[in-house]
């Protein structure tokens, strides 16, 4: 086993029965087909993404399930689309430094391929495949519930679950007309792949509440949510 396999597997914390499932779902499309065109067969990952695409699926809905038993169908479907969508598994990979690792064609290194978002998000499905393959259902649970668990739980807290400015504004709606409620960005720190975002929401100058998030949208929420518990709404 090489060095690079063998630190990878210890950050995926998994030991593997068979190290050259490993290999295969580190190789990119490019790296086959540029060691094909010099006679040598190389099997892509692109088959192990499809496998991890329906084990990622299928361990996210049982998990989600079982935790959040008070949400319904569509709650359901909006959490398990969050947390497995290419920025998740993206960000999952990159904590994992497996763009460090990838075997990738000359003409994907040379565009700064081990970056990106897709070829990370693959890499992590293909992973996740090797391992449900190699040791069962229940290896490829444990090794994805430790990205899993937390991801739910961030989308969660940042209240994207529920649509707190609509519900605020029926609120303000209800009690007359001629309001006006704004948001209004008041500050934003951090670099530019990591941005946090703070934002006031005001009704007719008066600041109600006020939210973060990594992104504006998430922000809007969060003031709302906070302004909605000013009016006795509890979530």
């Amino acid at each position: 086993m090489n060095d690079n396999l063998k630190k990878i597997e210890e950050k995926l914390g998994y030991k593997y029965n068979n190290i050259s499932l490993l290999e295969n779902a580190l190789t990119h499309s490019s790296y086959a087909n540029e060691m094909k065109s010099r006679g040598r067969k190389i099997n892509s990952n692109e088959r192990l993404e499809f496998l991890g695409d329906s084990v990622l699926a299928l361990i996210t809905s049982e998990y989600i399930f079982l935790k959040l038993k008070e949400y319904k169908e569509g709650e359901l479907t909006k959490v398990r689309a969050a947390v497995v969508c290419e920025e998740s598994l993206c960000s999952f990979s990159e904590s994992l430094e497996i763009g460090k690792v990838l075997y990738l064609g000359k003409g994907e290194i040379a565009t700064n391929g081990r970056n990106r978002k897709s070829i990370l998000a693959d890499a992590f499905e293909a992973i996740l495949g090797s391992i449900f393959l190699d040791g069962g259902l229940e290896s490829a649970k444990k090794f994805l519930l430790k990205f899993l668990e937390k991801a739910i739980a961030d989308f969660i807290n940042e209240g994207e679950l529920k649509d707190y400015k609509s519900l605020l504004q029926q609120l303000i709606q209800q009690n007359g007309t001629g309001e006006i409620l704004e948001y209004a960005l008041i500050n934003e720190s951090g670099p530019d792949h990591n941005k946090i975002f703070e934002i006031n929401v005001i009704l007719n100058n008066n600041m109600l509440g006020n939210g973060k998030g990594r992104s504006k949208k998430i922000a809007e929420q969060n003031a709302a949510r906070e302004a909605l518990a000013l009016f006795g709404y509890k979530n």
